[in-house]
């Protein structure tokens, strides 16, 4: 069956994560206010990628031209039980950094994946999560690694996939994962629902 992919998300990294695999897709990004639900980050990270994925495929109820799959994402960093988000401004990216510095954190994506065909609707939701330990950062290379911008976008403060990973001792878990999207996880479970998007 053919089926209109839409990637409910705005996010570059995703984006080039399911071009890298190949995937044909269409984005059309979320717009509504995200109202958190729960205190886990496992809860929040699926409570909103499921906000995003059925905001946008309600856009498409009466598009009765094949099947549709929305896929919505949300990816937090949680240490010591606090949930980190985007830094609001330099001085809380130098106060996250500062905490993960010479630590282990994790990072939660949650996805949700809304199916419709033949008139019915399907989810399917899940939370992935990997292990990250970062080497100690001298307050000097969090400032100077400030000023790249790079944090200013990214949940903890830092990109794994760009001048972060200068500090990354070690992972355990799917590196695509903290970079925002555990695509093998997706297809995987994708392909058992028989949605096969490749």
């Amino acid at each position: 069956m053919e089926y209109k992919f839409i990637l409910a998300s705005a996010s570059p990294r995703r984006k080039e994560l399911l071009e890298q695999v190949g995937a044909e897709f269409e984005i059309i990004p979320a717009g509504g206010e995200e109202v958190i639900a729960g205190s886990r980050p496992q809860e929040v990270v699926v409570a909103l990628a499921v906000q995003k994925a059925k905001e946008v495929e309600q856009r498409f109820l009466n598009d009765t031209d094949g099947a549709v799959v929305v896929l919505g994402a949300d990816t937090v960093v949680a240490f010591g039980g606090q949930i980190l988000g985007k830094p609001e401004d330099e001085a809380d990216a130098q106060r996250m950094l500062s905490m993960l510095s010479g630590n282990t954190h994790s990072v939660y994506t949650g996805v949700a994946v809304v199916v419709r065909k033949d008139g019915k609707t399907e989810l399917l939701s899940f939370c992935e999560e990997t292990k990250v330990t970062m080497y100690p950062m001298e307050e000097r290379q969090i400032l100077s690694y400030i000023r790249t911008g790079e944090p200013m976008d990214k949940a903890g403060a830092y990109g794994i996939q760009g001048k972060g990973a200068l500090y990354i001792k070690e992972i355990q878990g799917d590196y695509n994962n903290v970079v925002g999207l555990p695509v093998a996880k997706i297809f995987q479970r994708m392909s058992k629902s028989g949605i096969e998007i490749l």
